[in-house]
């Protein structure tokens, strides 16, 4: 099998430095996709690593099914055995949690309910409601969009209600909203997109036997869009990276896009710092920008 005959310089090198830590620069149209899915091919088929112990994360559901796509297109025709997970943060989560949420010993049972956009809203509406404030004067999405950003920040209720009475008014309010949201998830075994990572990130953190479970099982991790990781996902990343540090992380810190989110660009910037012994490739050659030249130039 030829992986690496169609790739540049430095796509071959990325795909081929297998161990230890590697950040992966590369800026829009330099075919950082291509490169992710060549690597997982060129692990399993090269390297003869166990699909099943290989973790791609990525952010949305669309950049998970492409890059499966991908892989699955180089590897056709191979008899694998088993599948590396590709997977959003968010479903990389539900998958621990659905497993063994119920080892945090704090009242969550495996069948929970994951509340999506429209339920938090209704919910913060309630509790509005319920503690006798003015929806007007605070709208629901502005304060679900508070409560969320705090989460985000590794805020908890109570943290946020400390903070809050230093304030003003209106943060005193939201934080009464938050924890009367908390006390009202938890009562409903619910968990908002936000706790997902919040809860994966405590079991991993405060249950040895879990957190030895996924770090034998994922021997190489790969992350997409690493500039837009929050701190989070990084607390996730550095759990699940515990026993090796085969980790490879590609982005670009000129395109973070989910800062509004918690994003730190900070992860990206001292990758080399939290990751001692990195290698750093950059992705140079821009195919997108050629290919818009040549489009314009044929139509001149």
């Amino acid at each position: 099998m030829d992986l690496l005959s169609q790739l540049n310089e430095q796509q071959r090198a990325a795909v081929t430095s297998a161990d230890g830590p590697l950040l992966i620069l590369a800026g829009a149209g330099s075919g950082k996709t291509r490169v992710i899915a060549h690597r997982i091919a060129y692990l399993i088929a090269e390297r003869g690593i166990w699909p099943r112990n290989i973790l791609a994360v990525t952010f949305t559901n669309k950049a998970a099914e492409e890059m499966r796509n991908r892989v699955n297109k180089i590897l056709a025709g191979l008899e694998l055995g088993s599948v590396p997970l590709i997977s959003t943060f968010h479903s990389l989560c539900v998958r621990v949690l659905r497993r063994d949420i119920e080892a945090l010993n704090a009242g969550y049972s495996r069948s929970f309910t994951i509340y999506d956009q429209d339920d938090t809203v209704r919910l913060t509406r309630n509790c509005l409601r319920d503690l006798g404030l003015d929806d007007k004067q605070l709208a629901p999405r502005s304060v679900q969009a508070a409560i969320s950003a705090a989460k985000n920040r590794g805020e908890d209720a109570e943290s946020y209600t400390a903070r809050a009475q230093f304030i003003d008014e209106r943060r005193a309010s939201i934080a009464r909203v938050f924890q009367l949201y908390e006390e009202r998830l938890h009562k409903n075994n619910a968990l908002d997109f936000d706790d997902l990572l919040i809860k994966a990130v405590r079991l991993l953190r405060d249950v040895p036997e879990v957190r030895e479970r996924y770090n034998d099982r994922f021997r190489y991790l790969l992350v997409d869009e690493y500039q837009d990781t929050n701190q989070l996902q990084f607390a996730l990343i550095r759990l699940l990276t515990e026993w090796q540090q085969n980790i490879c992380v590609v982005g670009d810190p000129d395109q973070s896009i989910y800062r509004w989110r918690g994003a730190d660009i900070k992860n990206i910037l001292k990758f080399e710092e939290h990751f001692p012994s990195a290698k750093v490739i950059r992705l140079e050659e821009n195919y997108r920008s050629t290919q818009n030249i040549l489009d314009v130039a044929s139509g001149v």
